[in-house]
């Protein structure tokens, strides 16, 4: 099978189909009603609804149509992928933060990203209740994007920003949902930080606006959680780590349920040389 690699600028000219993409899988889990919708548990534990299979189901039907010749790794289909990936893919997570969808919470998102060489080139973080949209491409710029149902407001360029000097406060992203007590230890370490609550991976997205500086998770997580988040916030300035401050890497380990043991995003990528 020939490997089909997609680099920035053919990513670049996949950006607004992407987004389209992503906007109308978030209009069909705003479809979906909350108080009636049946809740499964996965073999994990973690829940799926049928806003996650409605969402991936107009994925996966978009991108075949898009640029179908381009292997997918879903959330909701990992008993498909072949790992390890070659090239280019997209890596989906059709309703990220399910726990606060379930909630009746408005913190859930919306996440696709084009990995080329096991690394995000490209990302798209939508949080559809929130009518916010962050994206990005790799060495080309980050934007934000608000928008109501098809009304798509004008795209705002992002950058993070730089960490606060000694004994300023700094914005610490953290979860609602899955907190750890190694990440909790990390924060604390770091004198003067505020905590910023948010569910999904709209915390990236806050990363990537400068209005947070760090998000520290040394609980596992999966690469569907991460890989959007991860371009949004490098194409905006950033850098996403291991848990020690190395290079993550996406679709090459499928014997570990593509987990992420540990990953640190940080708005100033300088700030990863202190750690």
């Amino acid at each position: 099978m020939q490997v089909r690699i997609i680099d920035s600028e053919a990513a670049d000219r996949l950006m607004e189909p992407l987004t389209a993409l992503v906007l109308q899988a978030g209009d069909a889990i705003l479809g979906v009603n909350r108080a009636a919708m049946r809740v499964d548990g996965k073999q994990d534990g973690s829940p799926v609804t049928e806003a996650d299979l409605a969402a991936d189901r107009i994925i996966a039907e978009g991108l075949a149509g898009l640029a179908g010749s381009v292997p997918t790794l879903s959330e909701e289909r990992t008993h498909l992928a072949s790992p390890p990936f070659r090239g280019s893919f997209f890596l989906i997570d059709p309703l990220d933060g399910t726990k606060e969808f379930v909630a009746g919470r408005d913190e859930f998102t919306v996440n696709l990203a084009l990995v080329t060489d096991g690394v995000p080139l490209l990302g798209i973080v939508s949080a559809p209740a929130l009518g916010l949209l962050w994206r990005g491409i790799v060495g080309r710029g980050a934007e934000r994007v608000r928008f109501d149902g098809a009304t798509i407001g004008r795209a705002e360029p992002i950058r993070t920003r730089k960490l606060p000097g000694h004994g300023e406060p700094w914005v610490a992203a953290v979860s609602r949902s899955h907190g750890d007590p190694k990440s909790e230890a990390f924060i604390d370490n770091r004198p003067n930080a505020v905590r910023k609550t948010c569910g999904s991976a709209v915390k990236f997205g806050r990363i990537a606006e400068g209005s947070a500086d760090i998000y520290p998770r040394f609980g596992p997580t999966c690469e569907w959680d991460v890989g959007a988040g991860c371009a949004v916030v490098t194409a905006a300035g950033g850098k996403v780590t291991d848990g020690s401050g190395g290079e993550l890497r996406f679709g090459e380990r499928g014997d570990t349920g593509f987990i992420i043991p540990a990953f640190i995003a940080w708005g100033d990528a300088e700030a990863v040389a202190t750690y």
